[in-house]
């Protein structure tokens, strides 16, 4: 099989192994709420990619774009209370003036970038989760186990779903006026990664992608270290090990990122990725090695490298 036709085949497999939902059919917005904070606008969207199953999304909308389109990306949280962790909101809605958390508010920084942002609360996190979830403090940790186990003995995933509502908050990112719909982007975080790399792999509207605390092996990560059962897509090792799968988003720009003492994406694995990477793409090694707890001062490297060009002179 030629290189080009087992692409094709792997996106193919990859859809089919994931899971198919019905949509929605449309990709309307209501604004919930608008507020001006410094240096952009924040709002509060509610969309639905699923017949009853609506969920909210951020909009960070940077100060003085009026005079021209602008790139957007899709943010996308990993494990904790959802998308107001990663545009410096807590939990409740107030804002977060403590010392940013594992995920670095990491949003803020693209805004801040002249970029415009949307961070959707990822189905099973947030106020994504299941009534049964729903807790007074907000602080359940997820409903994955209890979709994932409902959804496989559908023969769906709970991964389908979430890059099935990826691609329907495209559709609304690229409806935007304010939005080059030729320039969008994604970056996600640990659990984020995953659903950013294969709404990439499956959709090539995204002209940039960014992984980070995600990129490993299969055999080093989730079958090594004990994970969310969210990771997990069945008979997926069949096919190929995540570095392939991963490749499938090539030649767009793609940037990788690893903590040097991440415990469940460990380095080892990355370093893997990397020595086989060449098989499915061009690369470039930057020198930097990054600490577990993914520094202010990485995030905002990370979310500069693919967008190169992007930002609003």
């Amino acid at each position: 099989m030629l290189p080009s036709e087992r692409k094709i085949y792997l996106k193919e497999t990859l859809e089919r192994l994931i899971g198919s939902f019905e949509p929605s059919g449309k990709c309307e917005a209501t604004i919930i709420e608008r507020v001006v904070c410094d240096g952009y606008v924040r709002e509060r969207v509610e969309l639905s990619a699923v017949s009853g199953l609506s969920f909210a999304a951020y909009v960070l909308i940077p100060d003085g774009y009026e005079q021209t389109t602008i790139p957007a990306v899709l943010a996308v949280h990993g494990h904790g209370y959802g998308s107001r962790e990663i545009v410096g909101l807590n939990f409740d809605g107030t804002v977060d003036e403590n010392p940013p958390g594992i995920h670095q508010h990491f949003a803020l920084q693209l805004v801040k970038r002249g970029l415009l942002v949307i961070a959707p609360d990822i189905v099973g996190f947030g106020e994504h989760l299941l009534e049964a979830d729903l807790t007074e403090d907000g602080l359940a940790p997820s409903s994955c186990y209890k979709m994932s186990t409902q959804l496989l003995m559908l023969g769906k995933t709970l991964t389908g779903l979430r890059v099935m509502e990826s691609r329907l908050v495209l559709d609304y990112l690229a409806s935007r006026p304010e939005v080059d719909a030729e320039r969008l982007g994604i970056m996600g975080f640990s659990g984020g990664g995953l659903i950013s790399s294969i709404t990439a792999a499956l959709d090539e509207r995204l002209k940039a992608v960014v992984l980070t605390g995600f990129t490993s092996t299969f055999k080093e990560s989730i079958i090594a270290v004990d994970h969310c059962i969210c990771n997990h897509i069945p008979d997926i090792l069949l096919y190929a090990e995540l570095p392939e799968w991963i490749g499938l988003i090539a030649p767009r720009a793609l940037f990788l990122e690893s903590g040097e003492h991440d415990p469940i994406f460990p380095k080892q694995g990355f370093c893997k990725v990397w020595k086989t990477s060449g098989r499915f793409m061009k690369r470039r090694m930057l020198p930097i090695n990054c600490p577990q707890t993914y520094s202010l001062a990485y995030m905002r490297l990370a979310a500069d490298i693919p967008m190169i060009g992007w930002r609003r002179p």
